[in-house]
């Protein structure tokens, strides 16, 4: 009986799985369901027009996407999340918050995630005592000099365009070394230059509020022994006491660098009495460095300096200087053409800073003068380098200086170009207007020996409104220095003096006549129309050898006096700025 319960329990079994089988058979495979992509939606908002975002999407298998504005994704189910990174526009940077990431996306489902971008505070990096090695300055950092801070030799310094780098006010006399041997690449352009300038706000500024920018190069001057740049061994912040050496050159083609659409303001520091800071200072540097559009605002001391060296510079604006807008000795013999001076007032020093000079000038020329100046077998020490060619023989072309009328000038000061201490030079096609002393001086007979060898030349320049307070003198006055116009009409200088009612402002498009709020619509350099300046310029070298042996190819020839052509292009728009404080 158990075994017939048994067998017949057997064959049910069999005869359920033969069942089971026929059914699957009939049925077929299975479709899996159909699973959509879904939308994840992405919204961009806070940034400027024109900047994009940095947006990147993540997600399941791999998946990476990157959005630079609002966007619509259309992605397989799954986790996503969305980072941004910061973006900086016109030097601003902008950091995002993100809402929504990450993000789950369902099929044929809709998620959104926002970024919204705002203005984060750009960081700021206090620059003090030696740059070792390359580095490079941006402008979406604000950069602070504290104290003497110097690149060395080995070493490049690269400022972006619209980097700006302030000194710090608590530090006075912060200045920044270039020293010999290191280079700056300093590369502003028009829309975006580079500013070294105040720490303090606008209005609350002053001349010498830091110190100001020193290069030295590898290029030889005239004077022998340790001399040290002026001012380099003050008692300022991270200062050598030995002070920096910029004698001893020995390359006139050596490479410092490349300045190029470069502003300097508030500078000029005395760190110690009679041992001033310049806005600009070019100790020794070769010919191998490139200036181009630089200015000057509002400096305690010179604007530029040159203490020999052989650099060129062209597009150069001096605005309202402390001292001597443009300063050159020590066998400088650099060649500068369409140069700008305005000089309206005698500013006003931030305190403790130093004093304004007491003989300002447009243009101060020396050969040599100070330690170290040696003299020429057998005769007195009308310049350094007499033997071996190292004469002060700079050439300055097309520049035009403007001095501050009937104001009160200090002491010594309110000449339009003052030559002495045995320097030469060529000062061709130029514009010297607005002196209160007088336009040119000829201070000493070192220097007259330069002139009657043809080695100083001052030729095919217009001078007006100068004078007035030296009895309407422009020249050097009969029996007093030896630049007197007969000696310059002697010498078939071709200079032209403005007859009297001439004023500097009916010679250009449009001069102002100076206030604390000029502005740079307020000048216009191109000549006026009809002004005698459109005309009268040096138009060809070929004639006078001395001078395109000199020139080279560097200075151009022109038919105009004065920094800018009649309906030519204005080169000091744009990039210049204009203030006292």
């Amino acid at each position: 009986m158990i075994s017939f319960v048994r067998l017949r329990t057997v064959a049910a079994a069999l005869l359920s799985v033969a069942s089971l089988a026929a059914c699957s058979s009939d049925d077929g495979p299975t479709t899996p369901p159909v699973v959509a992509n879904g939308s994840l939606v992405v919204t961009v908002s806070g940034l400027p027009s024109g900047a994009g975002a940095a947006v990147t999407v993540t997600g399941p298998n791999a998946y990476s996407q990157t959005a630079t504005a609002s966007t619509t994704l259309s992605v397989a189910p799954g986790s996503y999340t969305v980072a941004a990174a910061q973006v900086t526009s016109n030097n601003v940077r902008y950091n995002a918050t993100i809402t929504g990431s990450p993000a789950t996306v369902t099929s044929n489902g809709s998620t959104t995630v926002t970024v919204a971008y705002s203005v984060t505070a750009n960081p700021t990096i206090v620059l003090s005592g030696s740059i070792a090695a390359s580095r490079t300055l941006t402008a979406d950092t604000n950069w602070v000099l504290r104290g003497f801070v110097y690149v060395n030799s080995g070493a490049t310094l690269t400022i972006r365009p619209g980097t700006r780098i302030v000194g710090d006010s608590t530090a006075l006399g912060s200045a920044l070394f270039i020293l010999r041997g290191a280079r700056i690449d300093a590369q502003g352009t028009e829309a975006a230059p580079i500013v070294f300038t105040s720490q303090r706000s606008a209005g609350n500024r002053s001349p010498g509020d830091w110190g100001g920018l020193v290069i030295v190069g590898n290029a030889r001057n005239n004077r022998t022994g340790n001399i040290i740049v002026e001012g380099s061994d003050g008692s300022v912040v991270g200062a050598n006491p030995a002070g920096v050496v910029y004698t001893g050159g020995t390359v006139d083609t050596d490479n410092s660098g490349t300045l190029r659409y470069v502003r300097v303001e508030f500078a000029g520091y005395a760190t110690l009495p009679d041992a001033e800071l310049n806005s600009f200072t070019f100790a020794a540097v070769g010919s191998g460095t490139t200036f181009e559009y630089l200015q000057s605002m509002s400096g305690l001391d010179d604007a530029f300096e040159w203490f020999g060296g052989t650099v060129d510079g062209k597009y150069l604006v001096s605005y309202e200087s402390g001292d001597d807008h443009f300063d050159t000795s020590e066998g400088y013999r650099g060649r500068n053409q369409f140069v700008i001076a305005y000089q309206s007032t005698f500013i006003t020093p931030r305190a403790g800073a130093g004093a304004i000079s007491a003989d300002p000038q447009g243009l101060e020329v020396d050969g040599c003068n100070g330690g170290g100046c040696t003299a020429p077998a057998g005769g007195n020490a009308q310049s350094s380098g007499a033997n071996d060619g190292l004469w002060t023989m700079n050439v300055f072309a097309n520049y035009t200086l403007i001095g501050t009328g009937a104001a009160t000038t200090p002491t010594n000061g309110g000449v339009g170009a003052v030559l002495r201490r045995g320097t030469g030079g060529y000062y061709i096609n130029g514009v010297i207007a607005r002196w209160a002393r007088q336009a040119v001086s000829m201070r000493d007979s070192t220097t007259n020996n330069r002139f009657q060898a043809d080695s100083l030349i001052f030729k095919n320049n217009y001078l007006a409104e100068n004078g007035v307070q030296n009895s309407g003198v422009f020249f050097d006055p009969t029996g007093t220095n030896f630049g007197q116009e007969a000696a310059f009409t002697a010498r078939g200088s071709t200079n032209a003096v403005a007859a009297a009612g001439v004023t500097a402002a009916s010679l250009f498009g449009a001069l102002p006549a100076g206030s604390a709020t000029t502005t740079a619509a307020d000048f216009n350099w191109l000549p006026a129309t009809d002004s005698p300046i459109a005309t009268g310029g040096l138009s060809t070298f070929a004639a006078d050898p001395r001078i395109a042996a000199r020139v080279g190819t560097f200075i151009t020839p022109t038919a105009y006096r004065g920094a800018a052509a009649p309906g030519g292009t204005r080169w000091w728009a744009n990039w210049t700025n204009y203030a006292r404080n």
